[in-house]
This record gives C-alpha cells, sequence and structure tokens, in this order.
C-alpha cells in the first residue's frame, strides 16, 4: 500500500496550497513516503521540496485511508499522514515542480478545486486539534462516493 504525508501550513489567516496541473486542483504540499523513512520527515521533506519552506514542530492532525473502486473492485488504495504546523522558515519558491503555490485567505480554503474528501479534513484540521481518521472512497475519476469520519478531536 502507498503510503504519503503532507503538511497544512497555516500563517495568521492564511493556508499555504499547491494547485496541482492535473485537474486544476488544490492540496496541501507533501508526496511519498520513501522506503524505511519515518512518517514525520517524509511530510517536512516533502513540504520543503515544494515549497523551499521548512515546517517546525509540525502535528498530527489525519490519519486518512483512501479506496479507488471500479464498481464493488477495489483497484487502488493508500494512506495518508497530515500534519499541522503555524511556524515555518525559509523562502518560498518562486517556481515549484508540483504546481502553482499560493497562500490563499482561511475563508476562502475550501471554496477552491479540490478533491470532494479533501474539503472534509482541510475542515476539519482547519478547526480542531485532534486527530481526524477517515477513509474517502472514490471512483477511478475520483467521483466522492464514501466518506468515513471518527473524530477525536478537542472542540
Amino acid at each position: 500500500m502507498q503510503r504519503v504525508a503532507n503538511c497544512i501550513l497555516k500563517s495568521e489567516d492564511e493556508v499555504l496550497l499547491l494547485k496541482k496541473p492535473r485537474r486544476g486542483w488544490y492540496v496541501a504540499p507533501g508526496g511519498k513516503m520513501e522506503p524505511g523513512e519515518h512518517v514525520m520527515e517524509t511530510a517536512q521533506r516533502e513540504f520543503f521540496e515544494e515549497t523551499g519552506l521548512q515546517v517546525a514542530d509540525p502535528e498530527l492532525r489525519g490519519v486518512f485511508t483512501f479506496v479507488m473502486k471500479e464498481g464493488d473492485e477495489v483497484v487502488r488504495e493508500w494512506m495518508m499522514f497530515t500534519f499541522y504546523s503555524e511556524s515555518y522558515a525559509g523562502t518560498l519558491k518562486s517556481v515549484s515542480e508540483e504546481g502553482e503555490l499560493e497562500w490563499t485567505k482561511l475563508s476562502d480554503v475550501l471554496s477552491k478545486p479540490m478533491a470532494g474528501g479533501d474539503r472534509y479534513y482541510l475542515k476539519h484540521i482547519l478547526n480542531h486539534t485532534g486527530i481526524l481518521y477517515a477513509t474517502f472512497t472514490y471512483t477511478q475519476d475520483f467521483e466522492l462516493l464514501h466518506v468515513r469520519l471518527d473524530a477525536n478531536a478537542d472542540s
């Protein structure tokens, strides 16, 4: 099973998002874990590679399973570990190989084009301090079929 990690960086009233060129969807910067790599190291390494910024003291805020189905058959499955930070160092890249970097007003984050499941976890993580556990089931065209949430969040 593939494993990925990403990080949501909030600074004052903005969140750093990455607009991916393929679908024009916005995501939190992150990427695939390397063999033997610690999940937090992945989030920090991938965030730095994509943005030029080093996140400080990232907190685990989400553990997600993504399932892609064709009919009743599971054709792909992966896990994502999402971290959150409000502290960083460095200078934002003017160009990222992964897409366009954009500081987005907190109030506008959920109105950006994105995968359906991403709205659920972004809304939770930006408004709660606990960990969200979830499973998101999609078609191969990324139509969200089912969401299962289990929040262990502080109010």
